[in-house]
């Protein structure tokens, strides 16, 4: 079992990083912002900044995968990107499967009237609830 208190959460991609905030007395997560990547590569100097302001107990990483549960690209990318982290950041990095949560999200701000270029911090708010509600029911 986790500690309880403020965990981040991240959405990787290609492109854009969503990084999100949560804390387990609630089990409720808000989106903060969205990184960009290059080539994968998000600005570590910014992660770094935002894992010194909020302190978190753990970071929790979004691992997509196809809906037969086998990996992609994607999968690849985002298990590289939480061992980065994981070395970078001397947090402990957890993982959770993340089918569809860029769906869900998309649904959540066009539900709420929110512009999708915040999808990405959607996501990772999904993700990092998601965990928080498995590991902190």
């Amino acid at each position: 079992m986790s500690a309880t208190g403020t965990y981040v959460g991240f959405d990787a991609g290609e492109k854009r990083l969503g990084v999100a905030v949560g804390e387990t007395v609630t089990g409720n997560a808000r989106a903060l912002e969205v990184i960009a990547c290059r080539d994968g590569t998000p600005d570590w100097s910014r992660l770094r900044t935002l894992i010194d302001d909020w302190r978190p107990r753990g970071l929790i990483v979004g691992i997509p995968r196809h809906a037969d549960g086998s990996a992609s690209p994607s999968t690849r990318l985002a298990e590289r990107f939480a061992g980065e982290l994981a070395r970078r950041s001397g947090c402990s990095v957890h993982r959770v499967d993340e089918h569809l949560s860029s769906h869900a999200a998309r649904d959540a701000l066009r539900g709420r009237g929110q512009p999708t270029e915040v999808i990405d911090a959607e996501a990772a708010r999904i993700i990092l609830e998601t965990w928080l509600s498995e590991h902190f029911p």
